[in-house]
C-alpha cells in the first residue's frame, strides 16, 4: 500500500498543501478549527512525518546513535551490554527517539560510522563506550561537534561528559575482602589492556595487592570471551605458585573459570575462590552462586542517555559519577586454605 502523503491529508480536508504543512507543523497560517481537522485526519490515515524530508529540512532525527567496538556474536552472549541497552531503551521510550546501534571491528571504521551518521544527519548524538587512554573517536567527535557522552572515566573523556563509576575502589574492596580471607595469591583474569578501565582495574589491584601483602598476584588479560577466560584460568591453575583466588573482569569469564576449575578437580571454594565484576543471573544460577561486583548497569544506560538528550536540547549538561560497584559475597568465596 501507498503511504500516506501530505497530498492525501490535503485532498481530504479540502485544503491546499502547504495549509497542511502549516497545521502539522504547528505553524500559523491556518484556523485552530483547521489545524484540528487536519490533524485528525493524518491521525486517522496513519501519516508519519517521511525521515527523509526531515533531513533535508534540517530538522532532528529523533535518533541516538550507539556503535560497539566487539565481535557481534559477543553481544549475544556479554550481560553488560544488553543491560546499558535496556537502560538506553527505557530512557528513550519516553522520548519517541530511536536508537542506532552498529556493531564494527575497530575505530577506524566506528570513526567513520560517526562521520557518516552526523554528516547526514541520521542521528542527534551518540554514546561513546568502550573508552581507551588516549581514545582516538573523543577528539573527532569534539571537532565534528556532534553531541556525545562517553561511558566511562572522566580522565579519557575529554570535553565531552562522562558517565562512570569507581572501578579502582570496587576493585579494592574485592581485592581487601579476598585478603581478609586468608589469601595471599590472588590472580586478576581482565579484560583487554588498551581500555582505560581495564587499566584503572590494574592499577588498583596491584597497589591494594602491595599494600596487604598479598605477594603473587598475577594479570592475565583476554578479550572476555569464555575460550579466554578458561585457557587463562587453566595456566594460572596449572603455574607452580597456583592461586587460591581469582578476580575475573566478567561473569562469563568467571563461569569459565568455575568449569575449569572444576575439570582440574580443584574445590570451589575450599582450594579455589572466585570473584566476578558484574552480577548477573548467570552468576547466581551457578553451583556455587558467583560472589560478584554488582553495579546498576541500566541506570548507566538511562543516566548517559537522559544526559545526551539533555545536550541534544540545547541544556547544559555534567556528567555523573554512580556508586562503585559493591561485592556480594556468595559461595564461591571462602577462607584460603590452610588459614
Amino acid at each position: 500500500m501507498k503511504r500516506p502523503t501530505i497530498a492525501d491529508i490535503a485532498e481530504r480536508a479540502g485544503v491546499s498543501k502547504g495549509a497542511v504543512s502549516y497545521a502539522l507543523n504547528g505553524q500559523p497560517g491556518v484556523s485552530e478549527q483547521t489545524r484540528a481537522r487536519i490533524q485528525a485526519i493524518a491521525q486517522e490515515i496513519g501519516w508519519r512525518p517521511n525521515l527523509a524530508a526531515r533531513l533535508l529540512s534540517g530538522a532532528r532525527a529523533d535518533a541516538i546513535g550507539l556503535v560497539v567496538c566487539r565481535p557481534a556474536r559477543f553481544l549475544g552472549v556479554e550481560p553488560f551490554f544488553m543491560e546499558l541497552i535496556s537502560g538506553i531503551e527505557g530512557e528513550l521510550a519516553a522520548s519517541s527517539c530511536a536508537l542506532m546501534l552498529q556493531v564494527v571491528p575497530d575505530h577506524e571504521a566506528e570513526i567513520a560510522i560517526y562521520q557518516r551518521w552526523w554528516g547526514e544527519g541520521r542521528v542527534d548524538g551518540a554514546i561513546l563506550v568502550d573508552l581507551h587512554a588516549d581514545d582516538p573517536r573523543v577528539p573527532v567527535v569534539e571537532r565534528l561537534g556532534m553531541p556525545a557522552v562517553v561511558v566511562g572515566h572522566p580522565s579519557g573523556a575529554g570535553s565531552l561528559p562522562a558517565v562512570w563509576s569507581d572501578d579502582g575502589a570496587a576493585m579494592r574492596e574485592a581485592v581487601e575482602y579476598l585478603a581478609a580471607l586468608g589469601h595471599r595469591r590472588v590472580a586478576r583474569v581482565a579484560g583487554l589492556p588498551g581500555l582505560l578501565h581495564t587499566q584503572i582495574r590494574d592499577t588498583a589491584f596491584a597497589e591494594v595487592c602491595a599494600a596487604l601483602g598479598v605477594s603473587e598476584h598475577p594479570v592475565v588479560h583476554t578479550d572476555y570471551t569464555g575460550e579466554e577466560g578458561a585457557r587463562a584460568t587453566r595456566r594460572l591453575l596449572s603455574s607452580r605458585a597456583r592461586p587460591t583466588a581469582i578476580v575475573y573482569d566478567n561473569d562469563i569469564m568467571a563461569l569459565a573459570g568455575l568449569s575449569v576449575a572444576q575439570e582440574m578437580r580443584l574445590d570451589v571454594p575450599a582450594e579455589l575462590s572466585i570473584a566476578a565484576w558484574d552480577d548477573s543471573p548467570l552468576s547466581q544460577v551457578a553451583r556455587p552462586p558467583l560472589t560478584a561486583l554488582t553495579r546498576d548497569i541500566p541506570a548507566y544506560g538511562a543516566h548517559a542517555t537522559r544526559c545526551l538528550l539533555r545536550i541534544v536540547g540545547g541544556e547544559e549538561a555534567a556528567g555523573v559519577e554512580d556508586p562503585a560497584a559493591r561485592l556480594l559475597p556468595r559461595g564461591s568465596t571462602a577462607p584460603a586454605p590452610g588459614a
